[in-house]
């Protein structure tokens, strides 16, 4: 929980070329489980972020809103790159 926490910011901090800020972050633990908000400012814009991190002694599960950029990432692309940043954090 430790190493999602730390670095919680990593996991979106943008995908490919995209950089993104994040800028207004909530957290709040329950648990194993964290709940997050937070803006996604890319460029001039932004979009509202909201979704959980679950973490288990086996399993990481992530469940994100991400607002328009979704239009903007394949969501195929989007869980690759996530999974691909988790398993980085966990090895």
């Amino acid at each position: 929980m430790r190493s999602v926490d730390r670095s919680f910011n990593d996991l979106f901090k943008g995908f490919g070329t995209v950089p993104i800020q994040i800028v207004n972050e909530s957290r709040k633990w329950t648990g194993t489980r964290v709940d997050f908000s937070f803006d996604a400012k890319v460029g001039i814009v932004s979009t509202p972020i909201k979704g959980f991190v679950d973490v288990t002694d086996k399993d990481v599960t992530v469940d994100a809103d991400l607002g328009w950029l979704e239009r903007l990432f394949p969501a195929k692309q989007t869980q690759a790159a996530l999974e691909g940043r988790i398993k980085g954090l966990l090895a």
